[in-house]
């Protein structure tokens, strides 16, 4: 008997080796997708690219893998994130995108009406060589067509290392956002692979001055209602005044905006990555909080190369000093993708109009009244997203704390290095 299953397990070991053998192997690609791209770096202003006039395509070229961020006491931490290669020849992106992970990851701004491929490479872990995870980008909140451009792991799939996927979104809903890679979520997150995403409306669109309500059916019409026009340049269809949600009477209007990521690190978690030890999911505890991915003062530090990581990689590529001139309007896009806090901000002395939650604006369900409301800190959970305008007219000119309500959150374990604090500086 145990002759004959012995005989038996060998056939079957036997047939699988053969059919391995017929099956041919996958092979992995760097391939980008962007309707008019002729040499495949995402980037419709090369020469030689034909891009569709009918169309208002957009594309970008984000690379997924691991690198370091450096905390404001000059703590060095491990992380995974994204990083930009939109522009990058095809042949080049593996080597141009290890370890160059962006923490938070590359700001996407899109407008409302654009056609957006979106590739992902995932380059894989430098650090961590026993790693084969796979990654994908869910944009949180988008109302999204198709489950299979979610990145869900359930609805949809992850991206494995050395190979690409092209994500399609028809941006059809202005709002504040954020994207983050959703395969083994939790870890992901926490090490950084979080990103400031927002679409700004269509109304945008239309020209100085002319009369705001209900927005033309079809996208780069040329006249509405026969007396004025939309400004036909697709590229920059900010060249007008802006408004940050299609409102219909211009009351989202601001001169200059600025996202803002809340978000913090758990050293303890990032150092077991690295060093290949157990993650303790259930005591997750940020100790490092940050805005933008930093902490104070690098928070209001914008110098190039001012946040180096040991690679010599500016890693951290956001600040969040908020600097206008007196009577300008500030649009606050503020965000939390935290898998462990609820965070708050407050902005000492200026007030703070509250005009959208998690992308929605404040009205009626006809629109036929604003419900926006006046406060001086917001408090906002994972995956949350708040809208706030900041009317700096008649303010005295100075340095205005925007920091977090919760006071031990100001620091960093150095205390006075590091913390979820900038600065709003109306000159």
């Amino acid at each position: 008997m145990p002759s004959t299953l012995m005989r038996r397990a060998l056939g079957l070991l036997l047939g699988v080796c053969l059919l391995a053998l017929a099956v041919p192997a996958a092979r992995a690609a760097v391939i980008v997708q962007c309707p008019g791209d002729n040499n495949g770096d995402a980037d419709l202003v090369d020469v030689g690219d034909t891009p569709d006039p009918d169309r208002v395509v957009r594309c970008m070229h984000l690379t997924g893998g691991d690198g370091y961020a450096v905390m404001a006491d000059g703590r060095r931490q491990y992380t995974f994130g994204f990083h930009d290669l939109t522009g990058t020849a095809i042949g080049q992106v593996i080597n141009e995108g290890r370890m160059k992970a962006n923490w938070p990851s590359p700001l996407i701004a899109r407008d409302e009406g654009d056609e957006f491929f979106l590739t992902l490479t995932n380059v894989g872990m430098v650090q961590r060589p026993d790693l084969f995870d796979a990654h994908s980008v869910h944009f949180h909140g988008f109302p999204n067509s198709s489950s299979i451009f979610d990145g869900l792991p359930e609805s949809s799939f992850g991206i494995n290392m050395m190979s690409s996927l092209t994500y399609y979104y028809n941006v059809v809903k202005a709002g504040t956002y954020m994207y983050h890679c959703h395969i083994e979520a939790t870890e992901h997150m926490q090490m950084g692979m979080l990103g400031n995403l927002y679409v700004r409306p269509a109304q945008n669109r239309y020209p100085d001055g002319h009369p705001l309500g209900a927005l033309p059916a079809g996208k780069g019409a040329a006249h509405v209602n026969g007396d004025y026009a939309l400004n036909p340049n697709q590229d920059d269809p900010l060249v007008g005044y802006k408004y940050a949600y299609n409102d219909g009477d211009g009351s989202t209007y601001y001169d200059v905006e600025y996202p803002i990521m809340m978000g913090g690190f758990d050293s303890n978690f990032h150092d077991a990555d690295e060093f290949v030890q157990p993650l303790n999911f259930a005591d997750l505890e940020d100790n490092y909080t940050m805005l933008n991915g930093r902490g104070y003062p690098d928070t209001v530090n914008t110098a190039p190369g001012a946040i180096v990581n040991v690679n010599g990689f500016e890693a951290q590529k956001t600040p969040s000093l908020i600097s206008v001139n007196s009577g300008q309007i500030i649009l606050l896009r503020i965000v939390n993708l935290n898998v462990t806090h609820f965070w708050g901000l407050s902005a000492l002395g200026l007030p703070m109009k509250v005009i959208a939650h998690d992308a929605d604006l404040l009205q009626t369900a006809d629109g036929s009244q604003k419900l926006y409301y006046l406060t001086n800190s917001v408090t906002i959970g994972g995956g949350g997203s708040v809208d706030v305008l900041i009317d700096t007219t008649g303010l005295p000119t100075g340095t205005y704390p925007l920091y977090s309500t919760l006071l031990d959150h100001l620091s960093n374990p150095s205390e006075d290095f590091g913390g979820m604090m900038t600065e709003i500086r109306i000159n």
